[in-house]
């Protein structure tokens, strides 16, 4: 089923960012997805959990077109721009140009295209990068550019692949706070994959649980920032997540009896 985007609106029953029903998706037989539906508003931040080949990937790869071959209905922003968990930088190419890479001047020109890239340094942090080769950058740094290069395209819809995955702890919570300043400024749609439940409740208005292909779990996160682990409400969602990831987070405590 080939994917519906704002060129094709005609299709489209509703007024969301993201409308994907009866999607299912197989490999070799073996059923990844099964009848999932899913809707993202515009602006909404969702984060989707589950267990390592649970299909939250192909999901994904499904809304940002790199997967086809998925039975189902699916509607998308023409917009979108995908952030891996590795940074995907070219590395024969400076930061800037790595910002830029297959977007044209057009009618404003190489120069309004060069500004226009500097400016989505700026918002990262990373005006003073420009000329860098990505060999020279930490992974923060490289993360900070292709959120940069998602973010000069100035998405509908921007799909996060576990984006933070590899980086350590402080740095994580670094790009959590800058993630969410940049989309407070551009306002996307953003579907999150992650493997982190904390990561999930602290950046996203809804978590959904995807088990045996199917969503088992879509709730909101509604309470109002800022977010801390210690809070109650954060807890007990926490305990909830984890639960339906068939997780006993009890049972992994040590005695503190000793």
């Amino acid at each position: 089923m080939a994917l519906a985007t704002a060129r094709d609106s005609s299709r489209r029953a509703s007024f969301e960012a993201v409308e994907a029903t009866g999607v299912a998706r197989a490999f070799a037989g073996r059923k990844v997805l099964a009848d999932l539906n899913l809707t993202i508003a515009p602006n909404e931040f969702v984060a989707l959990l589950g267990r390592s080949g649970s299909g939250k990937s192909t999901l994904l790869r499904i809304l940002g077109g790199l997967d086809t071959g998925y039975e189902g209905d699916v509607w998308v922003p023409e917009q979108r721009s995908v952030v891996f968990q590795e940074s995907r930088l070219v590395p024969w190419l400076r930061v800037l140009p790595n910002v830029l890479v297959g977007l044209s001047a057009g009618a404003d020109g190489r120069d309004a295209l060069r500004r226009k890239g500097l400016d989505a340094l700026r918002e990262v942090g990373l005006s003073d990068h420009a000329r860098a080769w990505p060999v020279t950058l930490s992974g923060g740094e490289a993360q900070r550019v292709a959120l940069a290069r998602a973010m000069v395209r100035e998405p509908q819809l921007m799909l996060l692949d576990e984006p933070f995955g590899a980086l350590d702890a402080l740095t994580r919570t670094r790009m959590h706070l800058l993630l969410q300043d940049l989309c407070a400024r551009h306002r996307p749609a953003v579907l999150l994959v992650t493997h982190d439940v904390d990561e999930a409740i602290l950046l996203a208005d809804r978590v959904a649980v995807l088990v045996d292909g199917r969503l088992s779990l879509d709730v909101p996160v509604d309470f109002d920032g800022p977010r801390r682990r210690g809070d109650t409400r954060f807890v007990e969602l926490r305990a909830r997540l984890l639960a339906e990831l068939g997780v006993d987070e009890s049972a992994t405590r040590p005695d503190a009896s000793g």
